[in-house]
């Protein structure tokens, strides 16, 4: 028979962490009636360690979603030891080729104690800047060319239709970019502004850059090796944030 209290209990829980995470976050219950959801999500556990062992002896049964509207997600699980507490992990996002994840670390997940608040400390502090790393570097892999951008540098990369790419870390820094035109596709988290009015496109990279700056974000623009683009459109920035990205494995 179900225990709902145990239910209740991670419901409960995975509702407070979510609203003590950094950013903005909702959460999901996904009862053991959710058969197909709780499969699905269990091929999706982005870990090879803690989390990934206590699955093989103990296949998911229930389970809350924590989703970020980027589409990052958590797992908050049940332990099946004698200690309190629950166990978080990443979620690996949907649609992306298996050649994406090659070299990319596993964000794996950890154990969290019976205290949402102390926990979400942790996970911003651990799991999550981990997951966000990995995150901006398989949605690179995927799209190719688009340079991983970092908590505290967006990376726009220059693409051959003449639009520009970057992949933000955090709310902040993509709703700077969505006011200023650029559209974010929902399954890469990849954020994309048109040249249809290339005047119009200039404007906004230029208006971007104080306004990340003024949020401790720098910027630094890629240019691919078939296209040159145009002159003056960021303004000038220190060279720290000038020299192109590289990937980090």
């Amino acid at each position: 028979m179900h225990d709902h209290a145990n239910s209740e209990r991670l419901a409960s829980y995975a509702d407070v962490l979510a609203g003590e995470l950094p950013g903005t976050w909702t959460s999901s219950y996904h009862p053991p009636e959710h058969k197909d959801d709780l499969a699905e999500l269990s091929d999706r556990i982005w870990d090879l360690d803690l989390v990934a062992a206590s699955l093989a002896e103990h296949p998911l049964q229930q389970a809350a979603v924590l989703s970020r509207p980027d589409g990052a997600q958590l797992v908050v699980l049940e332990r099946h030891d004698e200690r309190d507490g629950f166990l978080v992990a990443a979620v690996a996002p949907r649609a992306l080729p298996d050649e994406a994840y090659r070299a990319v670390p596993e964000p794996n997940g950890i154990a969290l104690a019976d205290d949402p608040f102390l926990s979400a400390e942790q996970v911003a502090g651990d799991l999550l800047a981990r997951y966000d790393t990995a995150l901006a570097q398989v949605r690179h892999n995927a799209l190719g060319g688009i340079q991983p951008s970092q908590p505290d540098r967006i990376v726009l990369t220059w693409q051959q239709d003449g639009s520009v790419a970057a992949a933000p870390v955090g709310d902040a820094a993509g709703a700077v970019l969505l006011a200023h035109g650029f559209i974010q596709d929902r399954q890469t988290g990849i954020y994309r502004l048109d040249a249809d009015d290339t005047r119009a496109q200039a404007r906004a990279l230029r208006a971007i850059g104080p306004q990340l700056d003024a949020l401790g974000i720098g910027t630094a623009l890629q240019h691919p090796a078939a296209r040159t683009a145009p002159s003056a459109v960021l303004p000038p920035a220190p060279a720290a944030t000038r020299a192109p990205a590289t990937r980090t494995r």
